[in-house]
């Protein structure tokens, strides 16, 4: 196998980063970091792209400082999908088993799938991810992988995930425009879930939510299968928009001041620390307490978790996460965050921290890097043929592969 094709290359195009990972697969068949870039990023809105210049400026830097790291050229990579304009619905399909010995077989599979995901969808829209819950035979229901047995009528639950076509476009527009493939677009909050979750959390129940810097992003999984997923407009550019009006000074300093002194829960805050705010249009800084800035960010921190738990009462999945409620992204490196998520959601109440993959090294550890690592860990699991197939005949993506074979192989 050629060198090049040890590589699996995750691209988190976010609203305030872009991060790339470059990974390889070693000889015991284990990713491995082997390099990463980030880049601010600029040109997107809310998950969205709205520069696509801008945009792709952001993605050249990000992958070539992962390249330099790596001494690798990217060719592809898996990139992460947002927005407000992503939807999802639970759809089922069935069929009657074919073949006279009534053994399920691939192709049975793939047909129920098929039918699970024959729905009426606007002309607009497109689907991203059709996720199998479980699989009924003959009235057996909570099957997870029901080849090879025996049976007549085939059933599976799924969970359809869909985009805006021009949206998800944009995106891989910028990629293809820095002279990159996407090999596939994955949805960002099953790729934090990916890097952040077990499967023990997975089987009891949890909801996985990503708050980022223009999205929240949500994911709940119960009986080991995925049942909701929703985007909120709302992340920690919001708690930096509040904090550059209610001080009257910049963003880049509001976002600074929001790093350094900001605090979400008023209770946690013993000293009444004072520092200065540089102000706008030439007026003298002005001295504000950290109590005044807490008083600023915790209602917009309250704000983002009450709406993420209406998500999930209105889903009708609040009591059915007993594994109870994983944050990460960035913004859940605010102080007081987790405090207040406790006090909301009276649940046990953890940070997701990335694993998964070898030599990733203190920085990429944080919550900030759940997508990315993640994407790299669900291309390369949902993608296995390929690196399959490379090793067969030297390509790393071969070309005449349907969705389902991406899924079943």
């Amino acid at each position: 196998m050629a060198k090049k094709n040890k590589y699996v290359v995750g691209l988190d195009v976010g609203t305030t980063k872009t991060c790339a990972i470059i990974c390889e697969l070693n000889d015991r068949e284990q990713l491995e970091v082997v390099g990463m870039g980030t880049a601010e990023s600029k040109g997107l809105r809310k998950g969205v792209v709205v520069n696509l210049d801008a945009a792709v400026s952001s993605i050249k830097k990000a992958v070539e400082d992962a390249e330099k790291g790596a001494g690798t050229a990217v060719e592809s990579v898996f990139v992460g999908l947002s927005g407000v304009h992503v939807k999802s619905f639970n759809s089922r399909g069935a069929v009657a088993v074919n073949g006279h010995n009534r053994e399920i077989a691939k192709e049975d599979i793939r047909r129920v799938i098929e039918t699970a995901k024959a729905v009426s969808l606007p002309t607009d829209r497109e689907i991203v991810h059709v996720l199998p819950q479980e699989f009924v035979v003959d009235g057996q229901d909570g099957i997870g992988d029901p080849l090879g047995l025996l049976g007549t009528r085939l059933e599976v639950n799924c969970h359809i995930i869909t985009s805006s076509t021009t949206a998800a476009q944009n995106i891989v527009t910028a990629v293809n425009r820095s002279g990159i493939i996407v090999a596939d677009t994955v949805l960002q909050q099953l790729a934090a879930a990916e890097s952040t979750l077990t499967a023990d959390d997975k089987e009891l129940g949890v909801a996985c939510v990503d708050i980022g810097g223009g999205t929240t992003d949500l994911a709940v999984y119960t009986q080991g299968a995925i049942r909701h997923t929703s985007i909120l407009p709302l992340g920690g550019d919001q708690i930096t928009n509040d904090i550059a009006v209610g001080l009257r000074t910049t963003i880049p300093e509001a976002e600074k001041i929001k790093r350094q002194y900001g605090c979400a829960c008023s209770t946690l805050i013993e000293d009444d620390v004072a520092f200065e705010v540089p102000s706008v249009g030439g007026r003298q800084p002005k001295s504000i307490s950290k109590k005044i800035l807490c008083e600023i960010i915790q209602p917009r921190v309250e704000e983002i978790i009450i709406l993420v738990k209406e998500d999930i009462k209105q889903a009708g999945l609040e009591k059915s996460i007993g594994g109870g409620v994983v944050l990460t992204g960035g913004t859940v490196l605010l102080a007081g965050l987790f405090d207040i998520a406790e006090q909301t959601f009276d649940l046990p109440v953890r940070q997701g921290m990335p694993a998964g993959i070898a030599k990733m090294g203190g920085a990429l550890t944080t919550p900030a890097y759940s997508t990315a690592i993640g994407l790299v860990l669900y291309g390369y699991r949902t993608h296995t043929h390929r690196w399959a197939k490379a090793q067969a005949n030297g390509s790393l993506f071969s070309k005449g592969m349907s969705w389902i074979r991406n899924r079943l192989s």
